[in-house]
């Protein structure tokens, strides 16, 4: 990245309650430098943190569905069989991933 060349400085006063409301959103967003945090706010006006728990969850549940999937295509390629249960366990996994897909668009719509 290029050197900036910052010559004008701004400056205030905040009281102790501003300064802590300050240091918990810097620690919400992840950024350890205030100057970066504030400079970020006064350019943008807000910093949105994703929390991506949700996203890694999905993932896992994908993973398991799809290897599943795996296993009973494979059963069934071998036997020409396909059981009620597989059914049943991959409707399990499907409805587990649609509710997991669920609360992640419920929570982007808050942001």
């Amino acid at each position: 990245m290029a050197s900036v060349n910052r010559t004008i400085g701004i400056h205030f006063q905040v009281n102790e309650q501003e300064r802590e409301m300050i240091r918990c959103r810097m620690e919400e967003a992840g950024i350890k430098s205030l100057r970066a945090y504030m400079l970020k706010m006064a350019a943008d006006g807000q910093i949105i943190h994703l929390d991506l728990g949700g996203v890694r969850e999905m993932v896992r549940l994908l993973s398991n569905a799809t290897n599943n999937i795996n296993q009973i295509a494979h059963r069934v390629n071998e036997t020409g069989n396909f059981y009620a249960v597989d059914l049943d366990d991959l409707k399990d996994r499907y409805d587990e991933i649609w509710g997991q897909m669920k609360e992640i668009l419920r929570r982007f719509a808050t942001l």
